[in-house]
């Protein structure tokens, strides 16, 4: 199976994971991206599982998933050409509309 992302290192200093994808390093404030992860004591933080495709981690003790791509800022085009979060938005306002 072909990973969709490789997950090389994966820590936390205080509020921000260190996170090295592809090669590359990020320092993610975890405060907007998880409300759990933020509050979580270390051990909770470290107890992690990576999802064998690279989508996504899952911290079982909080019952918390992000994806990866969502925490390193790549926004997929959705088939009918606009991003997945502008769908959303449009979503929301014909359901509010109705």
């Amino acid at each position: 199976m072909d990973k969709a992302r490789k997950i090389e290192n994966l820590s936390f200093s205080g509020s921000i994971m260190l996170l090295r994808v592809d090669g590359k390093d990020y320092q993610i404030d975890i405060a907007p991206q998880s409300q759990r992860l933020a509050a979580a004591t270390q051990e909770q933080r470290e107890n992690l599982v990576v999802s064998p495709s690279g989508y996504g981690i899952h911290w079982p003790d909080l019952d918390e998933d992000l994806s990866i791509d969502g925490l390193i800022g790549i926004r997929h085009q959705s088939p009918f050409g606009a991003t997945t979060e502008e769908n959303s938005r449009k979503k929301e306002i014909m359901a509010t509309a109705q």
